[in-house]
């Protein structure tokens, strides 16, 4: 159950999910029912071509799905506090002809023997399942469940082979000249010659055609085409023995299953709109939904699995947090990101601050937190705050990296957990499992990013004689000194005007530079009082003999 407080800040939210939220909410101002007039849930789907394997794009489209699923059953909610009733579809178009063989997958020519042929209906290349369609639709669920995503699989195949998507079909073939109508004048002139919103499946190859069909019975489904090999074939279109084009399949999929709510990215914004008018000629309408932008790589240009210039998911987990990923992703979906490793450790510690923030926050301002839509995705409780909030990281993951970097590639966990007992009073791993999973994220990231790149330099003689200071300072603190005293201490020794700093700022770099070798880095005192006292003055010593 919802608090009346949490419905109206929710009814009222200026955060993006809700913003969504709103806007289906007034599609059904009493709520969605069925034909026969009973309640019925909101239907949320995302969709996934099964020609590869899941990726970030297919993760970032789920998660904002959800996170306005959950906006929508609270904004939604009954007068009792009753979340609105939802489902969310994760739809597999696995009766896509196979274009071309990936680059990631063995035994292609195994693929290339199938090529053309529905995804569905090709030997799985991985020699696990009954069909490569299988295996990576396997791989989809196994992808979401990881997450702890709550969704529906439907499998195209499924549908178009058991015959319910007939009916539907049925109104493709009663509409096919209105189809054409809507979608020749969109396409090249040797495209149009041969399009059919119709691709029927060759008797004779298994292939998905894309050749000129002529409808010639509508209720019984009969079409008539040319084959590849010039014999003039009539078949039955339904109970899979024909497949609807991309745009025609996307807007049947909207009226068969009664889709109430899809995003998709920019560059299928001219489908959404051919769709969109295909779902009003075959009796439906168009679901609500987002156009979201597209990810850009380091150099800003948009990322290409081909290319080979995006960051996997597999990657983003090596070196940051599942919850860094939807906190990076959550901020203005409408917005282009730049996706590298270089954004990582921002995003581990920014998830943290939100994160914390969100007990001393009003609602209205909860809802706004990319923390408390992340941990709401995953909280079925109703509880407010969901679970969670309000926790914190003793250790910053920038800091953590800090002090790897320092202790160099060779450091094992157990060697970086030991040095967190200089900061942390209880260093139990089941009290922070949080933190102690960012240890091996933080002992890869150095490894692969840190560490082939450090380099200290030597320090100029205002900077020695600054460090100089700083180490006679550090010989009268216990190995125990608090943080803040330590920072007091750094402070004191900058803002001196005998060592010559036009700023703070430059102090600081010169620590980092000669000590950390790095241009940035942590609060000094928080790192020493990490690392150690006569450990940071051993490598005051170091730096002073460079």
């Amino acid at each position: 159950m919802f608090s009346t407080d949490l419905i109206e800040a929710a009814r009222n939210s200026k955060s993006w999910p809700f913003q969504e939220a709103q806007r289906l909410a007034k599609r059904y101002r009493d709520g969605k029912t069925a034909k026969d007039g009973t309640p019925e849930p909101v239907l949320f789907e995302t969709g996934y071509g099964p020609s590869g394997l899941p990726h970030i794009g297919t993760f970032q489209e789920v998660l904002r799905t959800t996170l306005v699923r959950k906006a929508y059953e609270i904004v939604a909610a009954s007068d009792d506090g009753t979340p609105a009733p939802t489902r969310l579809v994760a739809f597999s178009d696995d009766m896509d002809g196979l274009r071309k063989v990936p680059d990631n997958v063995p035994n292609k020519a195994l693929l290339e023997e199938h090529l053309h042929k529905p995804l569905s209906r090709i030997p799985d290349p991985f020699e696990k399942y009954e069909s490569f369609a299988a295996h990576n639709n396997a791989m989809l669920r196994e992808f979401l469940d990881r997450f702890g995503f709550e969704y529906e699989f439907i499998a195209a195949s499924d549908r178009y082979n058991s015959g319910a998507f007939d009916d539907a079909l049925r109104g493709v073939l009663r509409n096919n000249q209105a189809i054409l109508d809507i979608m020749v004048p969109t396409l090249r002139a040797e495209r149009a010659a041969t399009y059919s919103p119709i691709m029927p499946i060759s008797p004779k190859t298994g292939h998905v055609l894309q050749v000129p069909v002529e409808v010639v019975d509508e209720d019984a489904g009969i079409v008539r085409f040319t084959d590849t090999d010039g014999t003039v074939t009539e078949q039955s279109a339904l109970g899979g023995m024909a497949k609807l084009q991309w745009k025609v399949d996307f807007a049947m999929r909207w009226v068969a299953l009664g889709v109430d709510y899809e995003m998709y990215g920019k560059d299928l914004t001219d489908t959404g709109v051919q769709s969109g008018k295909i779902a009003k000629v075959l009796g439906g309408r168009k679901p609500e939904g987002l156009i979201y932008e597209l990810f850009l790589d380091a150099n800003g240009e948009k990322i290409s699995k081909s290319k080979g210039n995006g960051l996997t998911i597999e990657e983003w987990l090596t070196y940051g947090s599942e919850e860094s990923l939807g906190f990076y992703i959550f901020p203005n979906p409408k917005s282009a990101k730049q996706l590298h490793v270089d954004v990582i450790p921002r995003a581990v510690d920014d998830y943290w601050q939100f994160r914390e923030r969100i007990t001393d926050q009003p609602i209205d301002k909860q809802l706004g937190n990319p923390a408390w839509n992340l941990l709401r995705v995953k909280d079925a409780s109703g509880s407010q705050p969901p679970a969670g909030s309000g926790d914190s990281l003793p250790v910053t993951y920038g800091l953590l990296l800090n002090l790897v970097s320092v202790l160099g590639a060779t450091a094992t966990h157990e060697q970086v957990w030991s040095y967190l007992g200089n900061y942390m009073d209880d260093t139990d791993p089941e009290d922070h499992p949080d933190l102690y999973r960012l240890v091996d994220k933080a002992l890869a990231y150095n490894r692969d990013f840190v560490a082939p790149t450090l380099k200290k330099r030597a320090p100029s003689e205002n900077e020695a004689a600054a460090l100089r200071e700083l180490d006679a300072r550090l010989a009268d603190q216990p190995e125990d000194a608090a943080a803040e005293d330590l920072q007091t201490i750094v402070y004191e020794i900058g803002k001196n005007e005998a060592h010559g700093f036009d700023n703070l700022r430059d102090w600081f770099r010169a620590q980092y530079e000669t000590l950390l070798g790095s241009s940035q880095g942590p609060r000094m005192g928080s790192f020493i009082a990490l690392y150690g006292v006569k450990n940071t003055r051993q490598l005051i010593a170091e730096a002073l003999e460079r």
